[in-house]
């Protein structure tokens, strides 16, 4: 899929989210859906997503992160939009 028509979201998740699988379970979720992007751990014990994509599956992605893997809990999602950036893949930053 070309870039066009795409959008990104960045969106920062709050809660316990690390140490739990969200990461991985993140990615199989955008891996699912044809985003690309990148998600990773922040210092302050949050997760960070820049997700790129169509807005339906973005929306899609974003309702999942609300919920998260169902191990750990989220407090809260914010989510931001952003024009493309053209990522090629989904990956686990570290």
């Amino acid at each position: 899929m070309t870039s066009e028509g795409k959008i990104i979201y960045r969106i920062k998740v709050t809660g316990m989210v690390q140490g739990v699988g969200y990461r991985w379970s993140a990615a199989r979720e955008a891996w699912r859906r044809d985003i690309t992007g990148y998600v990773k751990n922040l210092p302050d014990g949050s997760v960070f997503i820049e997700a790129e994509g169509i807005r339906e599956e973005l929306a899609s992605f974003a309702a999942w992160c609300r919920k998260g893997p169902g191990v750990g809990f989220v407090d809260s999602v914010r989510v931001t939009e952003h024009p493309p950036a053209g990522h090629a893949e989904f990956t686990i930053e570290r």
